[in-house]
C-alpha cells in the first residue's frame, strides 16, 4: 500500500487535507469520493515515494496467488459477485503489479468475458492446471467447489514446498559459509603466508604448495576465474534448455543419492494430488495428463505421461499403462486400477497422494537428521586440509629457532 497527501474540499466547502492509504491513485481518488470529498490534489507522500517506485518491481509470489484463491474461494461462497470480489481483493492487496492484474481481471468479466479466459492472459501467474480448473468450474456452474478444492490443494502445496525448503536451508548456508571461507584464504590470507614463508626460505609440504599455486593463480587472474565461473552458469543454463541438455540433467538429478528418490517423491506428491483434483473437477483423463505433461519440470515424467496419455487414448486400462513405465513405482498402478474398478479413482488419487507426501515428509526428516553429521565430516575433513598446509611450514619455523 502507497500512502497519498490529499487537498480536498467537504461538501459544504471547507477545505480538508490529510493521508490516505491506497494500492494505487486512482484507488486513493475513489475512496476520497466514497468519503464525499471534491479532490483538489492527490500526491504520494515524499516519504513513500521510493517506498512506491520500488514496489514496482516486485513480482506476484506463489503465496499471494495462493491466500488470492482462499479468499477468492470464500467470497464466492459466500454468495459475491467475481467484480464485487475481484475489487475488495485488488483494494486489499499491497503488491501494485498484483492490484494492477486484477485491475484488468475485473475490466475483462465486467466486459462480458469469463474468469478463466481473463486469467489466462497472466500466465506467470495462474497455470494451465489452474485456468484448466476454472474453465471447468464455470461450465459445470460449479466454481464455488472448484476454488475451495483449488485453494486447499495450493495451501497444501505451499505447506509441502515450505518443508523441503526448509530441510534444504541448513545445508545451504554451510556451503555457502564454506565457500566464502575459502576464498578469504585464497585471497586474503595464503598471500601473506607465502610472503612469510618466502622470506624464511621454508621446504613447504605438497599440500602447503597447492595452496599456494592456488591462491597465487586466484589473486593473479580473479578476472578468468569470474569470467568461468560466470560463462559456465549461463552456459549450462543454456545446455540445460537444449532437449538432451534437459534430458541428461533431470536423468542424473532422479539418480542423485537421497536428493534423487526425494525429488521422485515431490513430483509424485503433486502429480497424484493435482491429477485427482482434475478428474473431480469433471476434467477427462486424458485431458487432464494433456494439461499436467506440461506443468511437470521433469522431462522423464513428461516424456513417461505423454506416452502413458496415447496409451490410454488407444483403450488401454490406465493402471495397466502406468505399469509401463519405471519412474511410476508399483504402487501407483495398483492403486489406480482399484480406483478404475470402484469408479472413484480421484480419491484413490488423493490416498495416494498423502500416501507419497507421508513418505517425503519422512525422508525430509531423516535427511535433516542424517546431513548435520556428514556436512561435518566434511567440513572437517576441508578445515584439517587447510590448517595442515598453513600450520605445517611455521611448525617447522619455530622447530628451527629452538
Amino acid at each position: 500500500m502507497a500512502i497519498f497527501r490529499y487537498k480536498a474540499l467537504t461538501n459544504d466547502g471547507k477545505a480538508s487535507t490529510g493521508l490516505v492509504e491506497a494500492p494505487s491513485e486512482d484507488q486513493a481518488a475513489k475512496i476520497l469520493k466514497e468519503k464525499q470529498l471534491f479532490v483538489v490534489s492527490l500526491a504520494a507522500s515524499s516519504n513513500t515515494a521510493v517506498a512506491e517506485t520500488m514496489s514496482k518491481f516486485r513480482k506476484v509470489g506463489f503465496g499471494e496467488v495462493v491466500n488470492f484463491t482462499r479468499q477468492l474461494s470464500t467470497m464466492v461462497v459466500a454468495g459475491l459477485t467475481l467484480p464485487e470480489c475481484l475489487r475488495i481483493l485488488r483494494t486489499q492487496t499491497t503488491n501494485p503489479l498484483f492490484a494492477k492484474n486484477l485491475e484488468a481481471i475485473e475490466h475483462h468479466i465486467t466486459s462480458g468475458g469469463n474468469l478463466a479466459d481473463a486469467l489466462a492472459k497472466y500466465p506467470d501467474l495462474f497455470s494451465q492446471i489452474y485456468i484448466a480448473l476454472v474453465r471447468a468450474g464455470e461450465a459445470s456452474g460449479m466454481l464455488d467447489k472448484v476454488l475451495v478444492r483449488l485453494a486447499d490443494t495450493l495451501e497444501a502445496e505451499r505447506e509441502f514446498r515450505g518443508k523441503v525448503i526448509g530441510a534444504l536451508i541448513y545445508p545451504a548456508i554451510i556451503v555457502v559459509g564454506m565457500i566464502v571461507v575459502v576464498i578469504i584464504m585464497m585471497i586474503v590470507v595464503m598471500p601473506k603466508l607465502s610472503d612469510l614463508y618466502r622470506d624464511f626460505n621454508l621446504s613447504l609440504p605438497m599440500t602447503t604448495q597447492i595452496l599456494i599455486s592456488i591462491s597465487n593463480f586466484t589473486v593473479k587472474f580473479w578476472w578468468l576465474v569470474l569470467a568461468l565461473v560466470v560463462g559456465g552458469v549461463f552456459g549450462f543454463r543454456a545446455w540445460r534448455k537444449t532437449e538432451s541438455g534437459e534430458f541428461i540433467t533431470d536423468a542424473i538429478l532422479l539418480k542423485l543419492p537421497v536428493f534423487g528418490n526425494l525429488q521422485k517423491k515431490v513430483i509424485l506428491v503433486e502429480f497424484t494430488r493435482t491429477l485427482s483434483m482434475l478428474i473431480s473437477s469433471g476434467i477427462h483423463i486424458l485431458d487432464a495428463l494433456r494439461i499436467l505433461k506440461n506443468s511437470m519440470g521433469n522431462v522423464l515424467y513428461r516424456n513417461d505421461v505423454d506416452e502413458i496419455a496415447k496409451k490410454i487414448e488407444k483403450g488401454f486400462p490406465i493402471g495397466d499403462s502406468f505399469a509401463q513405465y519405471k519412474e511410476f513405482p508399483p504402487v501407483v498402478s495398483q492403486m489406480m486400477k482399484v480406483g478404475e474398478e470402484t469408479g472413484k479413482l480421484d480419491d484413490t488419487l488423493l490416498k495416494l497422494s498423502v500416501y507419497f507426501q507421508v513418505e517425503s515428509e519422512a525422508m525430509i526428516k531423516g535427511l535433516t537428521t542424517a546431513i548435520e553429521p556428514i556436512i561435518m565430516v566434511i567440513l572437517g575433513v576441508g578445515v584439517g586440509f587447510i590448517v595442515i598446509s598453513v600450520i605445517t611450514p611455521i611448525y617447522n619455523l619455530t622447530a628451527q629457532f629452538k
